[in-house]
């Protein structure tokens, strides 16, 4: 009996079964860091209160570990170098240095036709000038080119006879300064006013070395050499504006279809009609600003030519080139004839051509630039202080000359694109 029972021990009891791979991973990680780990918000793959879930949760455990071997195979394929997730951050990258590589190429680019685009510039602003002249001829009757032809003819005429008139001059007024600027320097330094300074800074003395040391420096001939260099470019790019503003005075309206051919089909009349508006209103403005500067070289001239002035028909020149620029042009020209007139008369006759000057400016403020340029767009006068002082800082004397323009095309389009969808709402 006792035999059988020792070679019967019994029945043997089941194996315990191993814990399921949740239960391993929490032996070995804290219970908080556990919890946040294998929570999710996805709900039970079975109800609670089933079978199923009083059976130990053996399939719960193993859907578990079916949803971990399948994040950790999705986490490789997202890792993978081939993935998009990856891949769209490199091509961002490398488009973002395309487009910066790109930028800085046009910028060299604009930078090296920086003198050509200024001439551009100049040749169209010259032919919006003109064109209201040709639309007059073509009012008429006339066809574009008879008027184009007229215009340019007229143009060169006028050119030529000044030209012809200012070369002359030019070289007598120099050959008379070059005469007499011993006897200028004799009257100047006999001033009691120049006399007082000498006798205390020693000024005339320090004048003369310095001139002596520009006449006997080695870069002067440089310098003499770079300003004929200047006169050459100057002569060219006169000839390339000419030529440039010809063009474009001729072709103006098949460049203005060609600009709005980028329009869309169903704005296309409008942006027509807003740059019909612009190019009139810049050319009104710059036909209406050289009348106004012609107006002043001339009186300029007369009034110069009375007083006895030297060098009248050159300053008259630099009168009507300053006259341009609107506000500060004219100060700056009567300005220069001043001081020009203070070498060569008395300081009662400088004052008396001072005081007439400004009456002058003040005529021509209130009632012959108003007529010229009732036609033009009217622009603020803090907007041409700031235009002509923003263009003279960033393009020198040209952008000063063509920074009031460009202010009224700007004037122009928000008045018919901006304050129109305002007034609509």
């Amino acid at each position: 009996m006792d035999a059988t029972n020792s070679l019967n021990p019994g029945p043997i009891p089941a194996p315990t079964p191993a814990p399921a791979a949740s239960a391993r991973f929490r032996k070995f990680v804290p219970h908080w860091l556990g919890r946040a780990l294998t929570t999710t918000d996805r709900p039970l793959p079975y109800d609670p209160g089933s079978p199923q879930a009083a059976s130990g949760g053996s399939d719960a455990s193993s859907n578990s570990e079916a949803d971990e071997s399948s994040s950790s195979a999705l986490g490789t394929a997202k890792s993978s170098p081939d993935s998009p997730a990856l891949q769209t951050p490199v091509k961002s990258g490398f488009g973002l240095a395309v487009g910066v590589a790109l930028a800085v190429m046009a910028w060299l680019i604009l930078a090296e036709l920086s003198q050509l685009l200024t001439w551009i510039a100049l040749a169209l602003f010259i032919a919006l000038g003109m064109d209201p002249i040709v639309r007059f001829f073509v009012s008429r009757g006339w066809r574009r080119w008879v008027g184009v032809l007229v215009v340019v003819l007229v143009l060169l005429a006028f050119v030529a006879g000044f030209l012809s008139l200012l070369i002359p001059a030019l070289i007598t007024q120099i050959s008379e300064l070059t005469r007499r600027a011993p006897a200028i320097l004799d009257d100047v330094t006999a001033k009691p006013m120049v006399q007082k300074l000498d006798a205390q800074f020693h000024l005339i003395d320090k004048v003369g070395e310095e001139v002596r040391s520009i006449i006997n420096s080695p870069d002067t001939l440089a310098n003499v050499i770079n300003a004929g260099n200047f006169v050459g470019e100057f002569f060219f790019g006169t000839l390339i504006v000419f030529v440039l503003a010809t063009y474009f005075l001729a072709s103006l309206p098949q460049l203005k279809l060609f600009v709005f051919s980028f329009a869309p089909a169903s704005s296309r009349q409008r942006v027509a009609v807003l740059s019909e508006n612009i190019t009139r209103s810049v050319g009104n403005y710059v036909m209406g600003q050289a009348t106004v500067a012609i107006v002043n070289a001339c009186f300029s001239f007369i009034l110069m030519t009375i007083f006895g002035i030297p060098y009248s028909l050159l300053l008259a020149l630099c009168v009507a080139m300053l006259a341009f620029i609107p506000l500060v042009g004219g100060v700056a020209a009567g300005t220069l004839v001043v001081i020009v007139s203070l070498f060569s008369l008395s300081w009662q006759s400088t004052l008396l051509y001072a005081i007439l000057y400004i009456v002058y400016l003040q005529v021509e403020a209130y009632f012959i630039s108003p007529r010229i340029m009732s036609r033009a767009v009217k622009v603020p006068g803090a907007v041409v202080v700031i235009a002509v002082i923003a263009g003279g800082a960033l393009f020198g004397v040209l952008g000063a000359l063509m920074a009031i323009p460009v202010a009224a095309a700007a004037i122009t389009l928000i008045k018919e694109v901006f304050f129109r969808r305002q007034d609509a709402r």
